[in-house]
């Protein structure tokens, strides 16, 4: 058993008053030596944090018996890792739990959830299933699973942009999937609300899928917003399916160029990420402003005497943007 614990979770719960929870929030992980990025906005909480194993334990139950959150599930998804997954820890007010701008509230109608059993199940017995990924080009880049289909789209607010690529599947079974479920919540309800009817989503997304189901006919790696870069999710049949943005040879690893103007995130093997000194091209591995080669591939924001504790304090000093617009 490895020390560390990673979690993903969202819920669509109404928070009420997103400031006062917010700090609170950010207390209790600074109480219980907890890092990551939590969003908390009016429609609800969206985390990825790690810890060591039975403070995530305590945080777990901690959100499960929030009054304001009764009655509600939330689904977390749990990995083992060596070390914490993150550097900082960010507690922030937003408009919404994931960035959308989609027309839709999943909490009246939503596809039709599929949980990981299920969702195996179905595409291997109902040839009238398509899969559809509902995560960023980079992200399926690296892995996705086996026929699905894929929209290069930066983020999820570009969805309206490429439904029409799928107009012609309106007469079969759509599976929406994502990481841990969350894009799928929006994004399953804007194609119902697009005049698509068998709607469904991979509950917990394949990370869930991955923990439950052996991740089989994910192709590749799982592109997550961490420390990590990437995690295993196939144990069954594993395949490579991203190619060096560099020497095009086969390759899992996925890094952010070390030019921070560039930082981009591409598939770059180990020995073109060293003879570029972790930089994506020529032009960027000569770049003034080039951070120093990292050999994981991941660089996080710099912050000059940054600490857990001055992020809760600094953060009491000025307004939400919620606040800002009010």
């Amino acid at each position: 058993m490895k020390p560390y614990r990673v979690i993903l979770y969202y819920n669509y719960t109404p928070i009420p008053d997103v400031d006062t929870y917010r700090e609170k929030h950010h207390l209790f992980c600074l109480e219980n030596r907890l890092l990551g990025r939590i969003i908390v906005a009016p429609e609800g909480l969206n985390g990825t944090v790690s810890g060591l194993a039975e403070d995530c334990e305590r945080y777990m139950s901690w959100l499960e018996n929030d009054p304001i959150f009764a009655g509600s599930d939330f689904d977390f998804k749990v990995e083992e890792h060596e070390e914490h997954a993150f550097a900082k820890l960010h507690v922030r007010v937003k408009e919404e739990i994931v960035n959308s701008d989609l027309p839709v509230d999943p909490r009246v109608r939503t596809g039709k959830h599929l949980e990981p059993a299920d969702f195996k199940a179905m595409l291997k017995n109902d040839p009238n299933v398509v899969l559809v990924d509902m995560r960023s080009n980079y992200e399926h880049s690296i892995g996705k699973f086996k026929g699905a289909v894929t929209f290069d789209m930066e983020t999820l607010r570009e969805l309206p942009e490429h439904v029409q690529e799928i107009e012609h599947l309106k007469d079969k079974k759509i599976i929406t999937y994502c990481t841990g479920g969350i894009k799928c919540e929006k994004a399953s309800a804007y194609l119902i609300e697009r005049g698509f009817e068998n709607v469904y989503q991979l509950h917990g997304g394949i990370i869930k899928y991955g923990l439950e189901e052996g991740g089989e006919d994910f192709e590749g790696k799982c592109y997550v917003f961490d420390n990590r870069v990437k995690t295993e999710v196939n144990t069954v049949n594993p395949v490579i399916i991203s190619k060096c943005h560099i020497c095009k040879t086969d390759t899992e690893d996925m890094v952010n160029c070390a030019n921070p103007e560039c930082n981009e995130h591409l598939p770059i093997c180990a020995t073109c990420l060293l003879e570029m000194d972790g930089a994506c091209s020529d032009e960027c591995k000569n770049h003034p402003r080039k951070r120093p080669y990292n050999v994981k591939g991941y660089y996080s924001k710099q912050s000059d005497n940054y600490t857990p504790e001055f992020g809760f304090k600094s953060r009491k000093l000025t307004k939400s943007p919620l606040e800002q617009n009010a």
